[in-house]
């Protein structure tokens, strides 16, 4: 037996965990921290790559569908035809329609570094394939994740991304975790940052609605009712300018809408918060003044309030706190960044002119700041014809009937579509729909490569593809061959590779030699660099908005007709604004938290991360499950006014009572039993939405729950 180590890139973690990989008779078998490494970081999905890997579920040679759409009935097809077929079936389209009846949809499945640069738009998941075919719609999973929380709120108010906004914990004498776990983060960076920055004596207050992992280690938890944070947030800024504990020089200088937010908050009492958010109104006022008064307060927060009636101006206005209270780009605090520089070059495509995506008209701010189509808006084309007939998508690394809301809808809209093609590791409950299916191939079957702001490294391929799997990279050069403009993409991994460093020979002759990759010179790090005109392509001092200022007043946000405060609106579907629905649905319903086993609905077929955790599990607050007669294990039916499904009890009180925490993930076909049957979107709201994100509402609707 030959025994052998290769140092790769983890494939489970987008971020790019640095592992050793140990290969027997050239199959994968153990995967390990590549200790002494920059970003030596390893999620426990790691642990379990060679089960994901050599899955028997893997898709391992292109199908094409033989039954009825939704039947899973197919046959084995070539490379050669699957491909050819899928170019006829998108020409034909194209001329019975038009180009813009075709649509994609991109989801984790393409963060792989090189589909990044080469095959999506504008840094993110949205693929570019459709762009040159004449199509303006390419969607992703930013229609409904972090295009809330990374793009909009932050750039209404600072005019910079969220990756411009990063917590400088090394620095911090407080850290506060807001609406995020960073213990299942991909790779887990920030946790281990924070964990760090704790032993350091730094204390740590996680604000949440329901006592998660880094709230269990935190030295204070607050919990809020679910989809009420911006209430809380308010209620934190009326307390910080009713006693005057702002950063008034800021205030003076750098901010616009500060008298009008000073109004807006004044109806936001500690008391009537608590009535909102259950939060105490001590609770609420010491929390403002500790964050006021604190030297150096950073702030992790993530996509854990875009999913409420006012995600985007939840977001907003936490920013606003933490610059109001003097915590913006200073020491300690939420650090600022310009875009940072790039050490590979991206390939841009030209959107079509003439037609706008679907969605556009209905969400022109996310239009704006993305250029990409709405997929909350897909059914709508699909079986109405608004604002035009879709006919025909393309799925790359998605399962979207796992992750969007009342699937039902979304399967009769693939089942009225004239092709649909699909590409991924498994057979998804999407693949089941569609008329051909191509496998993809993971990390460890590639040759590619991985950037981080201060470092970089070539990802070498360490086992040859299972089966007949492909780069995904290659399977879009070979698709976009067929449809005549195959010089757009690189057509070898090679060719990509030299494609990505051509603007810098020296990197890559150094990575070429290297198995630990290179550091890249990182800029000195500098304060308040809105005093210095390191924020504005024009070097003058300020934020790069239209004012030139933080703006409380967002005149982005007004453009669009939406409040350009950061308001608060309460939950549509809650025990405040529908008090009968209430009485028949008395839990508050949140969806969507992560569990370090799984992310979203991948690997649940795969025994050891299910051995984790075997079931779909509702977490119940003990005084609530005695009023139902509810012991943990139990089999339970949680139900909202759109659907039932079964799930599994877990009793603890680290759910606040009145409130439910139910799993995300369940419902494609491959996965065991208990979880196929689980798909929690069932219960969820497609029409109950952020006005300004389109996002649905996961975190604050309301269920029953009851013994099965």
């Amino acid at each position: 037996m030959m025994i052998e180590k290769k140092p790769s890139i983890c494939g489970i973690c987008p971020g790019g965990c640095a592992v050793q990989v140990t290969l027997e008779d050239g199959r994968l078998v153990k995967v390990e921290p590549l200790k002494g490494t920059p970003y030596a970081n390893l999620c426990v999905r790691g642990r379990y790559a060679p089960q994901i890997v050599y899955s028997p579920h893997r898709l391992k040679t292109p199908l094409i569908r033989t039954g009825e759409r939704g039947a899973g009935k197919f046959r084995e097809a070539s490379w050669d035809e699957a491909l050819d077929l899928t170019a006829q079936k998108m020409n034909e389209i194209k001329e019975k329609y038009g180009p813009q009846a075709l649509l994609s949809h991109s989801g984790r499945g393409a963060f792989e570094q090189s589909m990044v640069e080469f095959c999506n738009a504008r840094d993110s998941v949205a693929n570019k394939l459709l762009l040159p075919f004449g199509s303006p719609n390419i969607a992703s999973t930013g229609s409904l994740c972090f295009v809330s929380f990374g793009i909009l709120a932050p750039i209404a108010n600072f005019g910079l991304p969220g990756a411009c906004l990063t917590p400088d914990l090394e620095n911090s004498n407080l850290i506060v975790v807001w609406g995020t776990n960073p213990v299942t983060d991909s790779p887990p960076v920030f946790f281990k940052r924070i964990a760090r920055a704790q032993r350091n004596k730094a204390k740590v207050i996680a604000v949440d609605q329901m006592r998660c992992d880094i709230a269990g280690r935190a030295d204070q938890w607050v919990g809020v009712r679910s989809g009420t944070d911006g209430a809380l947030i308010l209620g934190l800024l009326n307390v910080v300018i009713n006693e005057k504990l702002y950063d008034r020089e800021f205030v003076e200088k750098w901010t616009l809408g500060f008298a009008e937010l000073s109004e807006y908050v004044r109806e936001f009492t500690p008391e009537k918060v608590e009535l909102i958010t259950r939060v105490p109104a001590e609770t609420v006022a010491a929390l403002a003044r500790e964050i006021a008064s604190t030297e150096g307060v950073s702030l992790r927060t993530y996509t854990g309030l875009e999913y409420t009636n006012s995600g985007v101006q939840n977001i907003r206005a936490l920013y606003i706190l933490w610059a109001l209270t003097g915590n913006l780009d200073v020491p300690g605090g939420l650090y600022l960044t310009s875009l940072p520089g790039r050490p590979v070059r991206r390939e841009g495509f030209e959107a079509p002119a003439g037609v706008l995506p679907i969605g556009a008209e209905k969400y022109p701010l996310f239009y704006e700041l993305t250029g990409y189509a709405h997929y909350m808006e897909f059914p709508r084309a699909v079986l109405e014809g608004e604002p035009y007939p879709v006919k025909g998508l393309l799925i790359n690394g998605s399962s979207t009937l796992t992750s969007y809301p009342q699937p039902k809808i979304f399967e009769e809209a693939y089942r009225g579509l004239d092709f649909m093609m699909i590409i991924d590791l498994v057979m998804t409950r999407d693949a089941l729909f569609a008329d051909v299916v191509l496998p993809s191939a993971t990390y460890y079957e590639m040759n590619s490569y991985q950037r981080y702001p201060d470092y970089v490294r070539l990802r070498r391929r360490v086992i040859e593809p299972v089966g007949q799997s492909k780069n995904c990279v290659m399977i879009m050069a070979e698709l976009a061959n067929r449809l005549g403009y195959g010089h757009l993409y690189p057509q070898s991994e090679e060719e990509l590779i030299e494609k990505a460093f051509a603007g810098s020979p020296g990197l890559l002759e150094a990575l070429q030699n290297s198995t630990d990759g290179v550091k890249i010179p990182v800029a000195e790090r500098r304060y308040k660099k809105y005093e210095l005109g390191l924020l504005r392509r024009d070097k003058k001092p300020g934020f790069p908005t239209p004012s030139g200022k933080m703006e409380i007043a967002s005149s982005l946000m007004a453009k669009h007709g939406y409040d350009a405060l950061p308001v608060y609106t309460e939950p549509a579907e809650g025990p405040l604004q529908d008090p009968e629905l209430y009485r028949e649905f008395p839990l508050v319903l949140n969806t969507g938290a992560r569990i370090q086993s799984t992310f979203r609905s991948q690997h649940l077929n795969v025994p050891g991360l299910v051995k984790l955790q075997e079931k779909p599990l509702t977490l119940i607050n003990p005084i609530d499950a005695a009023e139902r007669n509810i012991r943990d294990g139990d089999r339970v039916a949680v139900s909202t006014r759109r659907g039932r499904v079964f799930f599994y009890a877990n009793v603890t009180e680290k759910v606040l009572p009145g409130q439910a925490e139910v799993n995300m993930g369940g419902g494609n076909p491959t996965q065991v039993e208990a979880w196929r049957q689980a798909n929690v979107n069932t219960l969820t709201d497609f029409s109950n939405r952020d006005p300004v994100s389109g996002f649905p509402v996961f975190k604050a609707l309301l269920c029953r729950i009851e013994k099965a």
